[in-house]
């Protein structure tokens, strides 16, 4: 396989190698870690030769040798910061990680200038029902049951790097 989809793979959790290594290459600390056959680990942040690196990377018999079942390995994934900024931008997010089908993540604009209170949230926040009712920006996830719910991200969701575009 080519090396982006061997990166996918490594992402998910993967042993990424060449064919003729006693090595491996594995996603530690938010990097590559590069397991070489003499026991040395080295970030590949860190390597000394960068154009034999890259030669390595621009391999197309990349292999998968030990971890998780991966799948997807075209999906681009991104940060949390870029899933905020194709949030506002209008598009539909989701994380790989997530065991729900169908969970993905929205952008609600609000209501700026306010939006006339229906029964239910009059009453709720001791309004008149037409009562302009004005609401912040905010996050919405539609849930596996096909709901949906307002949405704030836990910690684990803002350090991921698997987020990707919700078809």
């Amino acid at each position: 396989m080519f090396f982006k989809e061997a990166y996918e793979a490594l992402k998910q959790g993967a042993i990424v190698k060449l064919p003729e290594w006693a090595g491996y290459w594995r996603w530690e600390d938010n990097s590559i870690k590069m397991h070489c056959k003499d026991g040395k680990v080295l970030d590949i942040r860190e390597t000394d030769n960068v154009d034999y690196t890259l030669t390595f990377i621009l391999r197309d018999d990349w292999e998968i040798a030990a971890g998780p079942d991966v799948k997807d390995l075209n999906i681009q994934t991104f940060t949390f910061g870029e899933a905020v900024r194709r949030l506002k931008a209008g598009q539909k997010v989701t994380r790989k990680g997530w065991n729900g089908k169908g969970m993905f993540v929205v952008y609600q604009k609000g209501y700026p200038q306010g939006i006339p209170c229906n029964k239910q949230t009059a009453e709720a926040w001791g309004l008149n029902e037409g009562d302009l009712f004005v609401c912040n920006p905010y996050l919405q996830i539609r849930c596996v049951d096909g709901s949906h719910s307002m949405w704030v991200p836990s910690i684990n969701d803002c350090l991921a790097e698997d987020w990707c575009s919700a078809q």
